[in-house]
């Protein structure tokens, strides 16, 4: 572990002069991260590398995220500024109040599978705007690199086999997604496939071509309308013509001394891992082993209060009062008191923060992050939503969309996929935005990044951007090892603590007799982190040691 004293005289200090420029890349998936890498070598700086690494991962990740989803891009700039670009999904013009309810319930497959499911995906208008603003290489240039992926195709591995083996089903109703990602017989491929994509390589040369236009304005977005139109469907082109990214203001926080920046409204994960953390200041987890009952109590408790709030609070603050309150400190001091250290505390409802009515915000995913050495840094966190998304692939152009009408909430206190339940405050209307756990965060001391995390695996990415900040900052761990960490989660509903087993069935004994309903799993989530090395110029970092991802420094 890293001395603190050493740490906080290190992180203040710039970074040191060089001749060398410093890269540094981490995604989920090798092939992502040598695009990233390669377009380093070219030039490219920590934006452009970022666009390669999503637009590679539409191609070999394509179940988690891709240009037929959404995305929250958290960028800092050289001069200390930051850029929060929002291309999350919007709700159609023609969605409705009620449009996944029959019978006055809910009908959880119309949110979830096929054509309603679908919102107007906004990553690929999000990846071209940072590149037409800060880029240095074309967006035409990062889309034929992907391209020449998808057509050459890349070998399945365990990860994505697992994925289709979990989602045949669904693939299984629309013919153009059983026809790429299924063989003849409708059955999951063997291991060892190599998978080629020659429509969606297509579609992205087309973009190349012809720009986004061809995606909002032109063939794809007539594509779309017609296969919505016999499919039962609601976007229409006008959707996707009038599809726009949102610059948003990042949410800015403190803790222990360090700088927390987060991705506001429609993401919860701003909000939340502030609000945590703000919580969390009033303990001594420093004190506390990492797999120690107490740790994971506190924090378990501070989620559970936190998700509570979620619940009742959030949703697009375009459309709904958002509470600036939720993130402040007075109201974390307030909550922090109804943690008790030796037992659980009932939490039977969200709680109200200061001035709510007035001071107000204007698991199936993917994270990366990269940075350079002149400043550069991205944290940008992608989906389609659950694997496959909708299941629906529009045919001829390889694009699988998202399902991300099921993030909604469907009816007040209706759980969605993962179980999350939400208020009027996250109901469908038009062209809203729905509410998203996606968090991307920086961390900076002295006005300078000095770590970056993000997560995949919905509700559970608040968490584990919580944990892997509380070991950086409490514990003084580098990247790898923050992220070698069990992890836990609680979500308030259901009311139960989900935990990795490498907890230790010890600690897992000793919550349950303090009042926990306890969950082991064997897994939860996937995070991704950058940070700085002790040196203080170059990069350290990790993949989640539990997923296949790659993380790479490089000087040239």
């Amino acid at each position: 572990m890293l001395n603190r004293i050493a740490i906080l005289l290190l992180f203040a200090l710039p970074l040191a002069p060089t001749a060398e420029r410093t890269t540094a890349v981490v995604t989920v998936h090798p092939l992502a991260t040598k695009a990233a890498e390669q377009t380093y070598e070219r030039g490219g700086n920590a934006v452009d590398a970022a666009v390669a690494a999503a637009l590679t991962l539409g191609v070999v990740d394509g179940f988690n995220s891709g240009i037929g989803g959404g995305c929250f891009m958290l960028i800092h700039k050289p001069d200390g500024t930051f850029m929060a670009i929002d291309g999350r999904e919007t709700a159609p013009l023609k969605a409705s109040r009620n449009m996944f309810l029959r019978d006055g319930k809910v009908e959880p497959k119309l949110s979830r599978t096929g054509a309603l499911a679908i919102g107007v995906p906004g990553a690929l208008a999000a990846y071209d705007l940072v590149i037409r603003e800060h880029g240095k290489i074309a967006l035409a240039e990062h889309l034929i690199q992907a391209a020449t992926i998808a057509e050459d195709g890349f070998v399945l591995d365990k990860a994505y086999l697992h994925r289709l083996d979990q989602t045949v089903e669904k693939l299984r109703e629309f013919p153009d997604s059983a026809r790429i990602f299924l063989n003849q017989k409708g059955n999951t491929w063997p291991s060892g496939h190599r998978l080629k994509q020659t429509d969606l390589a297509r579609s992205y040369r087309k973009i190349a071509r012809l720009t986004t236009d061809w995606f909002y304005h032109g063939p794809f977005a007539l594509k779309t309308e017609e296969w919505m139109r016999n499919n039962g469907g609601l976007i229409t082109s006008a959707d996707l013509i009038s599809y726009k990214t949102k610059r948003r203001r990042p949410v800015r926080s403190t803790y222990r001394g360090f700088e927390i920046a987060g991705f506001p409204p429609p993401s919860s994960g701003g909000v939340h891992v502030a609000q945590i953390l703000n919580i969390l200041e009033a303990f001594d987890l420093r004190s506390m082993s990492p797999d120690s009952t107490q740790f994971v109590h506190h924090i378990a408790e501070a989620m559970r209060l936190a998700f509570a709030d979620r619940a009742h609070w959030l949703g697009d603050a375009e459309f709904t009062p958002v509470p600036r309150g939720l993130a402040s400190k007075q109201y974390a001091r307030q909550l922090a008191k109804r943690i008790h250290p030796n037992k659980v505390t009932k939490v039977e409802h969200y709680s109200t923060p200061p001035n709510a009515k007035n001071d107000l915000f204007g698991k199936h995913t993917t994270h990366f992050s990269t940075a350079d050495s002149d400043g550069w840094w991205v944290a940008c966190t992608a989906t389609v939503n659950t694997s496959f998304g909708s299941g629906v692939v529009i045919p001829g152009t390889g694009i699988v969309m998202n399902n991300e009408m099921d993030d909604f909430s469907a009816k007040p206190g209706a759980p969605n996929a993962f179980g999350l339940v939400g208020a009027e405050a996250n109901a469908v209307a038009p062209g809203k935005r729905p509410l998203s756990s996606m968090s991307p965060t920086i961390v900076l001391l002295d006005g300078k990044p000095v770590f970056t995390v993000g997560a995949a695996g919905g509700p559970t990415i608040i968490s584990q951007v919580v944990l892997a900040i509380v070991h950086f900052i409490d514990h003084e761990m580098t990247p790898n090892q923050a992220l070698d960490q069990a992890r836990f989660h609680h979500q308030w509903k259901p009311n139960w603590l989900l935990v990795e087993k490498g907890l230790g069935q010890t600690t897992i004994d000793e919550l349950r007799s303090i009042g926990h309903t306890v969950k082991a799993t064997d897994s939860i989530g996937a995070a991704q982190a950058i940070g700085l090395g002790q040196n203080g110029t170059a990069f350290i970092g990790s993949a989640d040691p539990r997923g296949r991802g790659v993380f790479k420094v490089n000087r040239n």
